[in-house]
């Protein structure tokens, strides 16, 4: 039902406007009441972005599960890539990215959800068996990983979603490799 209602909400976004639509609207829309919605999502915000906790825990997982001996950057780049290719294989991502950065709203909970994300993966950086950078280097890592991905994002929405977002990942980790 969780992920009915959110497709639901971005149709009725794309054909209105994120902040023309109303919560209301989306749960008259479900046949749902008001307080129904509420059971799904906290707010109307995160019908878009409903999944990036779990994906920030699974994310920060994956960093600490590579090689010991790999590189804090090459790690990164290998997690990310990967999560990248499964997060935007759906054929609702280029939709949401197009809702996200025409409505500053979400562009701001977008950069607030990451920037949660991006602390906990550098925490996840820093438990890994030989671990050898101190805090703020982690921190300078994973921004800039998270401005390669923030790059890529914007490059495949450029392209109407035709770019290979792998080889965009790639070269924008490539470009900032320390």
């Amino acid at each position: 039902m969780r992920a009915e209602l959110a497709a639901l909400a971005l149709e009725l976004f794309a054909e209105r406007g994120f902040d023309e639509t109303t919560v209301e609207d989306i749960a008259h829309a479900a046949g749902l009441s008001k307080r129904s919605f509420f059971r799904y999502f906290p707010s109307k915000e995160d019908v878009v972005f409903g999944t990036v906790e779990s994906m920030a825990d699974e994310v920060a997982e994956d960093v600490r599960g590579r090689p010991t001996d790999e590189a804090p950057w090459d790690c990164l780049h290998q997690v990310l890539r990967g999560w990248q290719h499964r997060i935007h294989t759906s054929e609702r991502q280029l939709a949401e990215l197009t809702l996200i950065d025409a409505t500053p709203s979400l562009r701001a909970r977008l950069h607030q959800k990451r920037d949660a994300m991006r602390a906990q993966v550098a925490e996840a950086l820093t438990q890994r068996d030989g671990a050898k950078l101190d805090a703020f280097s982690f921190d300078v890592l994973t921004s800039a990983a998270a401005a390669a991905l923030d790059a890529a994002d914007r490059e495949w929405l450029r392209s109407g979603g035709t770019a290979d977002r792998g080889a965009l990942v790639d070269r924008a980790f490539a470009a900032l490799r320390p």
